[in-house]
């Protein structure tokens, strides 16, 4: 056969060679394994055990009577996630039950996926400024410190791509179901990361695990409110967003001086009097104040046992405070993540003996939470808390008695207007 002719002849196809040798992790994410030894590359991604190095033990434990010096096995953690990932085989519950393991032997570096690299990307040029005000964060915690954080903390890393996965699905609600899964499988193993660690929480990686901590609480929002669930109390059970409240009081309780130190130290800033509002907002805050002072009244001739009517005048009266520095905050025009601190403030500094009544949905502590849910109407500018304040306001009036319907007509009304 002559080169002309050799040159014409039509080369078969190459083919894609397929394997069933996998790892389980893979094969039951229905994503294509690449077989690296000792542990595949999706695995290494993820942080996540690969039965790989598994096997590759238990060969050399075969091969050898010397048992291995160090052996890795899964733990079952305590720690109840968040997490209702999407699937396509129907889950037995809504929450999934944490796994904790023993860290992984020195395995080398891998690249980031293109879909994970993309929501990294939307996290350091846009999600990032919906988190915190630039002027106010000089020292650019959000936009450079916590993604650097996160080359090093797995837990971090999880978690601003989840973020950034549910940022995207709020601004192309046309395709939000997609990112809601990729959001969805990395909010799972950003939990699960952190959960390894709670345990050996130090000086070193307190900041880290608070940072891990906050960015659960931000995902949580901006996964949207679901049914029966209403932050501090839940229609069935027990409140999810409480796991989170308890997790992070414990945190800040240990280490709080450590914490707040450096890049995080607490910026004291200037938000002006009340007697500077404009006085369409004094009005405001007049009418709100009245209004709780009523609720106040109520606690005090329905409850008789002085030491409980005390547990609710100060979730009362701290609520009051929450309010009037919400006001003197938006006096100066200040974003909606601005007003974070003094709303969530309040459910931060509730007493345990409130936190059960409102779990146990008393209506007296309902009411008063109803009162709380005005703040969030307040944050609807920041597009993770969108939806929360109508939602609590009407799980609330589902829980309590029609006769006290007139007690949340207030609340109901301020939430309701546009």
């Amino acid at each position: 056969m002559n080169t002309e002719q050799h040159s014409k002849k039509v080369r078969s196809r190459r083919t894609h060679r397929k394997s069933k040798l996998g790892c389980e992790n893979c094969k039951k994410r229905r994503i294509k394994c690449d077989e690296q030894k000792p542990a595949c590359s999706n695995c290494l991604h993820h942080s996540i055990d690969c039965d790989f190095s598994s096997r590759k033990a238990s060969e050399s434990r075969s091969e050898s009577s010397t048992p291995s010096s160090r052996r890795y096995t899964f733990r079952h953690s305590t720690y109840q996630s968040i997490a209702s990932p999407l699937s396509t085989t129907p889950e037995p519950t809504s929450h999934s039950r944490g796994t904790q393991c023993d860290p992984l032997p020195a395995l080398p570096p891998i690249g980031i996926s293109l879909a994970d690299l993309h929501l990294f990307h939307h996290f350091v040029v846009s999600t990032y400024r919906t988190l915190a005000d630039e002027a106010a964060d000089s020292d650019s915690v959000w936009q450079i410190h916590v993604p650097q954080w996160g080359f090093s903390f797995p837990s971090i890393q999880h978690l601003i791509l989840a973020l950034a996965a549910l940022h995207l699905g709020y601004l192309n609600p046309e395709i939000r179901a997609q990112y809601v899964k990729q959001a969805d499988d990395h909010f799972t193993f950003g939990v699960r990361s952190v959960s390894t660690v709670l345990a050996q929480l130090n000086s070193e990686n307190c900041q880290l695990i608070y940072i891990s901590a906050v960015l659960i609480c931000f995902v949580y929002f901006g996964r949207g409110p679901r049914a029966g669930e209403y932050l501090v109390f839940n229609a069935k059970g027990k409140s999810e967003w409480l796991v989170l409240l308890h997790a992070v009081r414990a945190i800040l309780a240990s280490k709080q001086d450590e914490i707040f130190t450096g890049v995080l130290v607490i910026k004291k800033m200037d938000y002006g009097a009340r007697d500077s509002l404009p006085p369409l907002l004094r009005d405001e805050l007049a009418q709100h104040e009245f209004r709780i002072g009523e609720v106040r009244a109520l606690v005090g001739s329905r409850i008789l046992d002085p030491e409980l009517q005390q547990v609710y005048f100060h979730a009362v009266d701290d609520l009051l405070t929450a309010m009037g520095q919400m006001y003197e905050r938006r006096g100066t025009g200040c974003r909606a993540t601005d007003l974070m601190p003094c709303t969530m403030g309040w459910t931060f500094r509730l007493s345990e003996k409130f936190i059960e009544r409102l779990e146990e949905k008393e209506p007296l502590a309902l009411i008063i939470l109803a009162y709380w849910a005005i703040l969030l109407r307040y944050l609807r500018d920041a597009w993770f808390m969108q939806g929360w304040d109508e939602h609590i306001i009407t799980g609330i009036r589902a829980s309590i008695h029609f006769e006290l319907h007139e007690w949340i007509a207030w609340p109901e009304q301020v939430i309701r207007q546009i």
